[in-house]
């Protein structure tokens, strides 16, 4: 079922890069979000995102809804969008935002398709599609880190992502296999030493990255773990910062104080570091795939990392169903998703670009 007309809500940079590369796509796209937002190459509605009537209104004469709002609003989108019938889209992170919309799934007319950013998103796909290139897989092991290129102060850090999700991230708990056991582990710990193309990095347990691997891959794989990436010490710092100053019991706080210190920067960089171990035809083998992907120039103006990479996740995935290359209802987990054709559509490309020019 092909289909064409996709609402997007939420035009922060994320979402406003994603919906202008749907555009460049060739859907017919809505931006809708809570504030007035001129000068769009699409038209775009100003409602208030937590009124599922409005929302309803809004949506019923869309085929698709891609949502890039704070992730505790999705539950109400999702739902309104199964009731309409539509195809589904968001980047949450969130586990029980994740489980309501498995729910949905189960009676959905469309697909429902979660986690399609970053992390959970890109970074599963490509631990898939390393697995697949072995007779048994020991073990895959997914690190991210979107960093300032040029770190300065001790935390060495900028938030060009949500302050929500990084403080969800680096204190609920982590989903992992372990010694082939399912379970759960607290964040940041496990520190590890990582070098991408000479730079130190220390990659440590966060939560969410992973999405639906874990339950995929259990009782077929001995250890399977996501790590963020972060310059070194960054981590002794947080845990200081969350534990120590108990900054854990006010995340709200939490957030607008580190955001306060460490605004976004422009030159960025997102690391990606994705690594499976294995046997084919007996050999013991390790595959990789490591990637810094830079900010680039897209319809005119320069995006940095964090927001081509993530936009760009989403809008690939939603060509695939266009096209019939993944499924058109139920539940989409992001490892369900090959690999290649995903990089062939129009937008997975800049995965291909994004890493060969550091100045874009």
């Amino acid at each position: 079922m092909s289909f064409n007309k996709v609402a997007v809500l939420g035009l922060g940079k994320v979402g406003h890069l994603a919906a202008e590369l749907l555009s460049e796509a060739g859907f017919a796209v809505t931006g809708v979000d809570a504030r007035e937002v001129s000068g769009c190459p699409f038209p775009v509605k100003a409602a208030d995102l937590t009124d599922k009537d409005a929302l309803a209104a809004i949506l019923k004469d869309q085929e698709a809804v891609l949502s890039c709002l704070p992730y505790h609003l999705n539950i109400g989108v999702s739902t309104v969008a199964h009731g309409l019938g539509l195809h589904y889209f968001d980047l949450t992170e969130d586990v029980p935002t994740t489980q309501h919309i498995r729910e949905l799934a189960k009676t959905a007319k469309g697909i429902m398709a979660p986690q399609c950013g970053l992390a959970p998103g890109f970074v599963g796909i490509v631990g898939a599609h390393l697995a697949d290139m072995f007779d048994k897989v020991r073990s895959i092991r997914l690190r991210v880190g979107a960093l300032p290129q040029n770190p300065t102060g001790l935390l060495g850090y900028a938030f060009n992502w949500s302050p929500e999700g990084v403080v969800n991230e680096y204190l609920n708990d982590c989903e992992v296999i372990e010694e082939g056991v399912h379970k759960t582990v607290s964040a940041m710990e496990w520190l590890e030493t990582i070098y991408i193309d000479g730079v130190k990095l220390e990659a440590f347990t966060t939560s969410g990255g992973l999405g639906t691997m874990c339950e995929t891959y259990a009782d077929k794989i001995e250890n399977l773990d996501y790590k963020t990436m972060r310059y070194p010490g960054h981590v002794e710092l947080m845990n200081f910062f969350f534990h120590e100053l108990l900054m854990r019991e006010n995340r709200e706080a939490a957030g607008k104080i580190l955001t306060h210190a460490k605004p976004p920067v422009d030159e960025d960089v997102v690391y990606v570091h994705v690594a499976a171990e294995g046997w084919v035809e007996g050999q013991l083998k390790r595959k990789e795939f490591v990637r810094a992907y830079y900010p680039l120039e897209i319809g005119g103006k320069r995006r940095t990392a964090i927001a081509w990479t993530t936009s760009a996740s989403v809008v690939a995935v939603i060509e695939m169903v266009r096209e019939g290359k993944l499924p058109q209802k139920g539940f989409l987990k992001q490892e369900e998703i090959p690999l290649t054709p995903y990089l062939a559509t129009r937008t997975g490309n800049y995965y291909n670009l994004g890493h060969k020019n550091r100045h874009g």
